[in-house]
């Protein structure tokens, strides 16, 4: 599973602003899992095609050790959008987030436009992923055929701004997002069912970290798999509430021990500390030990090729 834990948004019409979320140039390597090079509501109209420029000069740069993933979110009209897949579309280039997906179309018209666009740069067929984000109430009604739309797809995006718009919510968050709690829930639902990984969206205040722990923490508790982020200030707490603690890491451990020292012991009923272990408790600390394993390698997923019948068309 790739991991999604940090995804931050940076204005691709600022070039150093970028060198540095890469890592590249005279900038030092973050802990940054994904870095979103903005071609949208980050960058204004009269820049949009120094951004452009920007980014595809940063996408030619050599990565550096464990740098993060490179992703664009281009401009959700199609016109810009040909625009931008035009300049962006190139090696470097892991991942477009689509932005304000309303239904499964959209999605699957993407990735029969990046089947074509790959051929023709000559990079291996699937090689670059998809994010829709997800910021309307219609767009939340359609999340499990938006995640199913293409084998592209890795994860969804919660865009929590524009989704409490939509709704008509206040401009200010209170109570930790309460407002927001149904949509959230509902959201993650919609991902995992279709197998994939949930990101939760923004937390504005980039001055109020305690408020950004506890965003997090209930992300993360609601089964979000990370975060969208603002600034490098945001990463390192995103990382860690999003990443197995020691006791998690500790306990998952014990829990695995115990049913495979059981297993082989031929013991149909297992125990530890008194409680009882079923499957889906011990599915879910393989699946901790898992994740902890690849935070600890900061492996990613490497690219798949896949048949040119196979994509862009709805999985059923």
């Amino acid at each position: 599973m790739e991991l999604l834990r940090s995804l931050m948004f940076v204005p691709g019409h600022r070039p150093r602003m970028v060198q540095r979320a890469l890592g590249v140039g005279e900038f030092t390597q973050s802990d940054l899992d994904v870095a979103i090079l903005d071609l949208e509501d980050g960058v204004p109209h009269d820049e949009k095609d120094r951004a452009r420029a920007a980014i595809a000069a940063a996408l030619g740069l050599p990565r550096s050790g464990d740098g993060p993933a490179r992703y664009v979110r281009v401009n959700r009209e199609s016109a810009a959008r040909d625009v931008d897949l035009a300049a962006v579309l190139r090696s470097g280039l892991d991942g477009i987030v689509a932005p304000k997906i309303d239904g499964p179309d959209e999605v699957a018209l993407l990735a029969r436009d990046l089947d074509e666009r790959e051929d023709a740069a000559r990079i291996a067929r699937g090689s670059v992923r998809i994010v829709p984000s997800i910021e309307s109430a219609r767009g939340l009604l359609e999340a499990h055929a938006i995640a199913r739309s293409s084998d592209r797809v890795v994860a969804l995006l919660f865009g929590a701004e524009d989704f409490a718009r939509d709704l008509g919510l206040p401009a200010e968050r209170v109570a930790e997002a309460a407002e927001l709690l149904y949509a959230r829930s509902a959201f993650v639902v919609a991902a995992v069912a279709a197998r994939r990984q949930a990101i939760d969206g923004i937390w504005p205040d980039v001055a109020d970290a305690d408020g950004l722990r506890r965003d997090a923490l209930q992300a993360r508790r609601l089964g979000f798999t990370g975060k969208s982020l603002i600034h490098p200030g945001q990463i390192e707490t995103a990382n860690e509430i999003f990443s197995p603690s020691a006791a998690e890491v500790s306990y998952a451990r014990r829990v695995v021990d115990a049913f495979d020292g059981a297993q082989r012991k031929g013991e149909g009923a297992v125990a530890l500390d008194g409680k009882m272990l079923d499957q889906p408790i011990v599915d879910r600390a393989r699946r901790t030990l898992m994740l902890h394993d690849n935070v600890s390698s900061k492996r990613r997923t490497p690219p798949v090729e896949r048949p040119a019948a196979s994509e862009g068309k709805l999985l059923k």
